[in-house]
């Protein structure tokens, strides 16, 4: 795909991010400035919709040097004015936050180029909050923050920013500000320093981030690091001076953003705290028509623990293709490894050293069992006699049914396996009512594992769900997944479905209803069901390895869906499907069934376990899903 074929419009890259406004802002430290009311806030987006505060995804837009654009001799403001307009028209589209302006504004600093920039920025103004510090050529003097009075900070100064909903306050020179986001649920710090920070204005941040101690912050100035042709960046020495005096001991700043100085580079560095701080140099002056108002855009993942980093100028993306100049079309966005990237970030664990995650409390048995549930079992205290974690459960152990219908499960080893077959566990999915687990070890070669299994007289032996129903679990795959696990089972019904007059499945011998494990690690979940003489069957996608998910089969007595983290799966089938064509016959977690035998048991963890005679709701399922 060209270039200008990738730039038909403006909202191309923006479709999966969700657009916060800033919350509100706290009390300044120093020189309280701005708005205090220390309510979050959501902003309207043009055509009056709102931003999603706590969506896992948000954009953070840079925008580097644009002083060749307002420089007295040739200044031409269009460019900026384009970036601008983007931004504004963009932004629920691409969950804009907050555009942070690394200074260098001018090529002057004189009256009239600032005024002209400070006009150009009415665009933005009111629709996107924004930060702007001061770089060298926007002020008339080469001094520290103590510099006083310019033409910079009477346009951009403190009262620029006060009516901004993220506007926390700045300090008592004015050219050191801050600013508090709500994005992704949880409230963001930006730090907009002055390319010559005093001692004074340090010791000014310090207090801000003292103030703040549970944000995780992201440091903007000016002049910071250096690279060269190969993007491997270095700090300068005003960068070493701020990594010293300021970043390297605060663990909350986690990314250092600075222009001054191109081609643009990158490098991590390792905090006192042992962790990584990524320092980054965006600089495009040194392009066509000056850059031509190029942003970076840092779009925050929080689910996927990524921030995807993009680089394009709105000037040109704005322009037929067909029509645009050699430069412009080589210059509408810069995909080289320092212009576009993604860092992965696992944001709970780096913050956890100043917000750690608190895990939600259990929930009693009492609070997840809605009408019509048949059965509930969970491993915690209220469930069985637990034992120490990775301890064996022993065979004949019982799992209540929490429901009260007497559907209780009783554990029986397979094929004379060892005590190692079934453990339980403290590990536990993150939205699981019960903070326990049991630790199935099944395999092949030769046949081993484990099985949970309703008692002979069990109401849920027999029951057919006529009017639909809702089979939740959690399960947890071994990382590395080592050995053979093709079609484990994870629940199911025994019986053959033959013997329930099923005449056009795969195989007369299989259960009537199973959960199993493909060699591709697809999750197919197979039923055979009580009115009609078919077996429809759902197939997930290949699901991960390592971590807790949880899975739910919901049948409204015309069709089954599968759900795997409240997502609905592609290959449900559009079969007819009512009820389940039980036997009698015991329902079992940790293996399947044929011709009446068990072959091998699960690999893995299986959490809690609820069935519903009805459809749920994915809003409704043991973990609740939106």
């Amino acid at each position: 795909m060209s270039t200008a074929e990738q730039h038909d419009g403006p909202g191309r890259r923006t479709l999966l991010r969700a657009a916060v406004a800033g919350g509100a802002a706290t009390a300044a430290v120093g020189a309280p400035v701005g708005n205090a009311t220390g309510a979050p806030a959501q902003a309207a987006a043009p055509g009056g919709g709102r931003f999603d505060t706590d969506s896992p995804r948000f954009t953070l837009a840079v925008l580097p040097d644009t002083q060749y654009l307002f420089d007295a001799d040739s200044a031409d403001p269009a460019p900026l004015r384009e970036t601008f307009r983007h931004l504004v028209a963009d932004r629920s589209a691409s969950n804009i936050a907050f555009m942070t302006h690394l200074g260098d504004v001018t090529e002057h600093g004189t009256e009239d180029e600032i005024r002209r920039a400070a006009q150009t920025f009415r665009t933005l103004h009111g629709k996107v909050p924004y930060s702007v510090l001061a770089g060298n050529h926007d002020i008339a003097s080469s001094t520290d923050d103590q510099r006083g009075e310019t033409a910079y900070l009477r346009e951009f100064g403190p009262r620029r920013y006060a009516s901004m909903p993220t506007f926390g306050g700045a300090s008592p020179d004015g050219y050191n500000s801050y600013h508090v986001l709500r994005a992704a649920g949880r409230d963001w710090l930006v730090l907009a320093l002055d390319w010559r920070t005093s001692d004074k204005g340090l010791n000014w941040a310090q207090g801000v981030l003292d103030a703040h101690p549970t944000l995780p912050a992201v440091l903007t100035t000016h002049d910071l690091a250096f690279a060269g042709e190969d993007g491997s960046a270095r700090l300068s020495d005003n960068g070493q001076r701020l990594w010293d005096g300021l970043i390297r001991a605060n663990d909350q700043i986690f990314l250092a953003l600075g222009g001054h100085y191109w081609p643009p580079g990158r490098t991590v560095l390792a905090n006192d705290a042992d962790n990584d701080v990524h320092i980054h140099i965006t600089n495009y002056q040194d392009r066509y028509y000056g850059g031509a108002g190029m942003i970076r855009t840092y779009g925050f993942d929080t689910v996927r623990g990524v921030i995807d980093v993009e680089t394009f100028a709105p000037w040109f993306l704005a322009r037929d293709p067909a029509r645009r100049t050699p430069l412009e079309a080589e210059t509408v966005e810069l995909t080289g490894p320092a212009d576009r990237f993604s860092l992965g970030i696992d944001f709970d664990e780096r913050f956890s050293g100043f917000a750690p995650v608190v895990p939600p409390r259990p929930r009693p048995a009492s609070a997840v069992m809605p009408r019509g549930t048949v059965a509930y079992w969970r491993f915690d205290a209220s469930g069985m006699t637990t034992v120490p974690d990775g301890d064996p459960v022993a065979d004949g152990s019982v799992v209540r049914d929490l429901s009260g219908h007497g559907n209780d499960l009783t554990v029986r080893r397979l094929h004379s396996s060892g005590p190692a077959a079934l453990t339980w566990s403290a590990d536990h999915h993150p939205g699981q009512p019960a903070h326990a687990g049991l630790r199935f070890d099944g395999g092949k070669a030769p046949d081993r594992g484990a099985v949970l299994r309703t008692g002979a007289r069990a109401p849920l032996n027999s029951e057919k769900f006529p009017r639909g129903y809702t089979i939740e679990t959690f399960v947890r795959l071994p990382e590395p997944f080592e050995g053979d696990h093709s079609w484990m089972g994870i629940l199911s019904w025994e019986g053959r479905n033959g013997d329930a007059g099923k005449t056009t499945g795969w195989s007369p011998l299989e259960p009537t209803c199973s959960l199993n494990l493909s060699p591709e690690r697809f999750l197919q979940f197979v039923v055979y069901p009580h009115r009609q003489d078919a077996d429809p069957t759902s197939w997930s996608h290949a699901v991960p390895v390592g971590r807790w998910m949880h899975i739910a089969v919901v049948n409204d007595g015309r069709r089954t869906v599968m759900y795997v983290d409240g997502s609905k799966i592609a290959r449900n089938p559009t079969a007819p499907s009512t009820g389940i064509a039980t036997l009698g016959k015991p329902f079992v977690l940790g293996g399947t069934q044929f011709d009446e035998a068990f072959g091998q048991g699960f690999y893995g963890w299986i959490g809690d376990t609820r069935i519903v005679d009805r459809p749920l709701r994915p809003r409704d399922f043991l973990t609740p899903f939106d």
